[in-house]
């Protein structure tokens, strides 16, 4: 029987481990085992419920633009338990010169399309809007080199654009400098509208009315229509669960607590791990699907090359913060999903999302649940607040921008240090080479969001891709 190890037992892992033992190819030869150093499964996804309140420490929701996450939702039986966001209510507000203005409908990210609002926008100077409106005359960009994304946004929409909505909507999504990331690895849709109708603008209009028409052919499966951000009724531990149980059903094992100290070839090929319980363990396939800061220091005595690279991959930590507070103890009712900070605010949070208007069922009736986003590429050493000095930090920022100044119900503080991977400038080339040197240590397999996207559709896809090389590999 061939034994396929899977270091990690996040989405990536579990997700690679459920195409494998579900393969048709699979049959019954496959041994799958996963072993995860912390005491859960889940990774970066994890949902705690306390008194009605539904709260999230990692990611809230996935993108259903991208099939994946919901392809595999729907396999396991969770088809009627996706919840789209409550479009109804959608608004985003940007924090911008001490007071929230809110984004002009109809600006994807932070492409315009729609006149109106955004002529009618509080946020943007008439020269930032003319600036905006001239990206159709702007020619597309000949040279193919890489670029970051702050220069790509200063060449098509103007400096502007880049400080009041870029910067902050990529520091809540990616916790990146926009300086530094690679618009080709982060963004690649933005470079593919650019090449594909030579403006955002036109490209944009166009996809959205595609996104439109699909949207109106299905739905979540719970009746409910399909939004851009879908989530599961009970939250995202939800997807973790029923996944772990799948997986367990169909013969993967999976061990917690378990961590490995190191990996090296034997004699016969195969590959032995060395565990931080003085044991080892065979495999004929052993997929990394930890972080690529993790994944050096595993193979550094495999393949110091390989190590090396995986090294040169950036991470950076953030921490969310959640509170909960009594409806009749906030100044104005919140009305929208949220608020995002640009840098030059000088503020210590990054964004909030007002997480029971984003989604149904996180709140009781008469309460609020606002989570908030601290640490990123730029402001990391705020990670080194203790817990108290963290949420006094924060509850003093929702006093000055939302005028909350009640004691929350709860707090709830989850740090995730060197988290997020952070696509520099020439991250293709880079991860060209880390899998060019994988390929030369038959067995070796690396998957997650390090490499090809950090969402979790992004992750469940590169497992799917991850599993279907080990099934060619042992087929042979």
């Amino acid at each position: 029987m061939k034994r396929v190890v899977i270091i990690g037992g996040g989405i990536a892992g579990l997700a690679t481990a459920y195409s494998l033992c579900t393969a048709e190819t699979a049959g019954t030869g496959l041994e799958i085992i996963i072993l995860e150093a912390k005491k859960r499964a889940g990774g970066h996804i994890q949902t705690e419920t306390e008194d009605g309140f539904i709260v999230e420490g990692g990611p809230d929701c996935f993108i259903s633009e991208k099939p994946w996450a919901m392809a595999l939702c729907r396999k396991l039986g969770l088809g009627d338990k996706l919840l789209p966001t409550n479009d109804r209510l959608r608004k985003t507000y940007v924090l911008s010169r001490g007071r929230l203005h809110e984004l002009p409908e109809g600006v994807i990210l932070m492409i315009p399309t729609k006149i109106m609002p955004l002529a009618l926008s509080t946020l943007i100077s008439t020269k930032g809007k003319l600036r905006m409106l001239l990206e159709i005359f702007i020619p597309k960009r000949k040279d193919k080199s890489d670029e970051s994304l702050g220069d790509f946004v200063r060449r098509r929409l103007g400096a502007e654009v880049l400080d009041k909505i870029a910067e902050p909507l990529v520091a809540g999504i990616h916790a990146a400098d926009p300086d530094t990331m690679s618009v080709r690895s982060s963004f690649p849709k933005f470079v593919e509208l650019e090449e594909q109708y030579g403006s955002l603008i036109r490209g944009m209009v166009r996809r959205m009315a595609q996104f439109k028409k699909h949207a109106a052919a299905k739905n979540t499966g719970s009746g409910k229509k399909m939004t851009m951000f879908v989530t599961l009724r009970d939250g995202m531990q939800e997807l973790i669960d029923t996944l772990v149980e799948e997986i367990k059903n169909k013969g993967v094992k999976i061990r917690t607590d378990t961590a490995v100290k190191g990996i090296e070839k034997t004699k016969d090929r195969r590959l032995r791990l060395t565990l931080n319980k003085g044991r080892n363990i065979l495999a004929d396939a052993v997929v990394i699907a930890a972080p690529a800061h993790a994944a050096s220091c595993l193979v550094e005595g495999l393949d110091k090359g390989l190590s090396q690279k995986l090294g040169e991959i950036a991470f950076t930590s953030t921490a969310t913060v959640t509170m909960a507070f009594k409806k009749k103890d906030l100044r104005t009712p919140l009305t929208g999903f949220g608020f995002v900070v640009p840098r030059s605010e000088g503020r210590g949070i990054m964004a909030s999302t007002w997480s029971s208007v984003k989604f149904d069922g996180r709140a009781p009736e008469d309460s609020v649940l606002i989570r908030c986003f601290v640490g990123g590429a730029k402001s990391g050493h705020l990670l080194d607040l203790n817990d108290k000095e963290m949420t006094d930090m924060v509850r003093g920022e929702l006093r000055d921008i939302l005028g909350i100044t009640a004691e929350p119900l709860f707090t709830r503080i989850f740090r995730w240090m060197k988290a997020m991977p952070q696509y520099t400038i020439g991250h293709e080339e880079r991860v060209a080479e880390i899998e060019a040197k994988t390929a030369e240590n038959p067995g070796l397999f690396l998957t997650g969001s390090s490499y090809h996207g950090i969402g979790i559709p992004d992750s469940i896809h590169g497992g799917e891709i991850t599993a279907k090389k080990i099934l060619s590999l042992l087929s042979e």
